[in-house]
């Protein structure tokens, strides 16, 4: 009799398309085993809306396996400790998962693990589930070998054997894990079946103006396919979204709008590995400058009081405010909107991208690691690679918001500016009715703040040595010419201001 296999399920909440599942199932009877880590859920960057949609893509996980015969195996603790108790009580010699691009703690903690198995003749095996590539040596030709596992056939739900007998702890709440109370009103909802939903709605309803929809917050709502908790929880596999999205291709040829907005989409799941593989090529993004010579830009102690009002819609810059409420309140954005909120924060507040980088973290329900630090230290202008973009965030407010919809929606203490002052409130001559009083003075003056911080980035681009170094990067990090001769890359042309950073899965 095969000795049993435990399973341990971390981003990957399904049972189709997993190459892991399919390599325990083929080894033997297996422990589906789902950990609940208390210090992860202390970690900076964790949420009650985060715990929320895992607890009920768990509980859907759970049915499918229960379809199976089987069931799945909860345990709250550490897990060295809880695998180690497996191993004792049922003899487990292999473990199986598929390999993590997490924070700095799932690292650490994938390193015990492995330091754990391999002192107690354990052999755990981890498997690719996306086109991010461990142990990459270069970027040379991973464009095409990320090509190359997204079009490979999907795997069905393997048949499992399960091993008897195996205890499993009831889900605690989040209270229990110590996470701080989390109303968000308007969350996503978690669950294999969800994710589905959504994607057909996507690409055959929802999605024909995506690639002219998505800027803006008001029309990105429904516009987006909005699948990118279900892609960070695993619910859904990066590999059939995108398949998916290749069988859509060949419907729509013709059609008005939807072949353009099909391959937008095609290529910002494409943008999603890339800057995972960053992550996990350089796990150190999230704790440091991607280009060293930008330590210290910033004061290392935020403002208390600035990073307060940023992060609750409280800047007095409307659009920033409107768009920082309506995260609050949905556990979603915009990937246009992300941009600027962080900009805006980094830019005009002044505020270091490891005090604000976590609060959007634990804001966002699809908060993905890979992803997040990447994409803050870029609107941060710490990457050394990037173009520096400032965002205007009156601008933002007239072009994505031009009748005032979205900002009246979430600022209703500005129902009486007349709407040629809505996103300036402060040069409205009544302006001292409300500014001061219902709500507040704008934090800086965008001008002056914006040409502040643009002297002293350039001129830390202009340091010696910085041109060595930001090549150096660029070498590491930026990806090269796909299998079709397009390029998915990072630097951005200054007359291309509306591509960087659009992921508005």
């Amino acid at each position: 009799m095969a000795d049993p296999v435990i399973y341990w399920f971390k981003r990957d909440l399904r049972l189709k398309d997993s190459p892991a599942l399919t390599r325990a199932a083929e080894m033997g009877p297996v422990i589906p085993l789902y950990i609940i880590e208390p210090d992860l859920w202390r970690q900076t960057d964790a949420s009650g809306r985060q715990f929320s949609f895992l607890c009920e893509s768990l509980a859907v996980l759970d049915a499918a396996l229960r379809q199976t015969g089987g069931a799945l195996v909860v345990r709250l603790g550490d897990a060295v400790d809880v695998l180690d108790s497996l191993r004792q009580r049922h003899g487990a010699r292999h473990l199986i998962s598929h390999e993590e691009t997490g924070n700095a703690w799932t690292y650490a903690r994938d390193r015990a693990v492995g330091d754990w198995a391999r002192g107690q003749g354990v052999e755990w095996h981890e498997l690719a589930q996306s086109g991010v590539v461990r142990r990459l040596k270069g970027r040379d030709g991973w464009a095409a070998r990320r090509e190359r596992f997204i079009r490979q056939r999907q795997l069905p739900v393997p048949p499992l054997r399960f091993v008897a007998g195996v205890d499993s702890d009831p889900l605690p709440d989040a209270a229990t894990l110590g996470l701080a109370e989390d109303p968000c009103p308007d969350r996503q909802n978690g669950g294999r079946g969800v994710g589905l939903a959504l994607l057909d709605s996507f690409l055959h309803t929802r999605g024909r103006d995506y690639r002219s929809a998505m800027s803006s917050p008001l029309t990105g709502e429904d516009a987006c396919s909005r699948l990118s908790p279900h892609l960070a929880f695993g619910t859904l596999s990066g590999r059939e979204v995108a398949q998916a999205g290749m069988a859509r291709a060949r419907e729509v040829k013709g059609q008005r709008g939807w072949p353009g907005s099909v391959r937008s989409f095609q290529s910002r799941l494409a943008w999603r590995d890339h800057f995972m593989q960053k992550l996990e090529d350089e796990p150190e993004i999230e704790w440091r400058c991607l280009h060293p010579a930008y330590e210290g830009l910033r004061p290392s102690e935020p403002d208390a009081a600035r990073l307060h009002a940023w992060a609750t819609g409280q800047t007095g810059l409307p659009f920033v405010d409107a768009c920082m409420r309506y995260l609050n309140h949905t556990g979603w954005l915009n990937f246009r909107m992300r941009s600027m909120v962080m900009a805006v924060a980094s830019y005009h507040l002044w505020l270091d991208w490891r005090a604000t980088g976590p609060v959007l973290a634990r804001l966002f329900t699809d908060y993905e690691p890979g992803i997040h630090w990447s994409q803050v230290q870029m609107q941060s202008g710490t990457t050394g690679m990037n173009t520096i973009r400032i965002y205007n965030p009156v601008k933002q407010g007239h072009d994505q918001d031009p009748d005032g919809i979205f900002t009246r929606r979430w600022l209703p203490e500005l129902a009486e500016v007349p709407d040629e002052y809505l996103q300036e409130p402060w040069l409205w001559p009544q302006a001292g009715r409300i500014l001061g009083r219902t709500y507040p003075e704008p934090l800086v003056d965008v001008k002056q703040a914006a040409r502040a911080a643009r002297e002293a980035v350039w001129a830390v681009r202009k340091g010696e040595g910085f041109r060595q170094t930001a090549q150096a990067i660029v070498q590491k990090h930026a990806s090269r010419k796909d299998s079709s001769g397009h390029f998915i890359r990072d630097p951005e042309p200054r007359h291309a201001p509306d591509r960087q950073m659009k992921f508005d899965l």
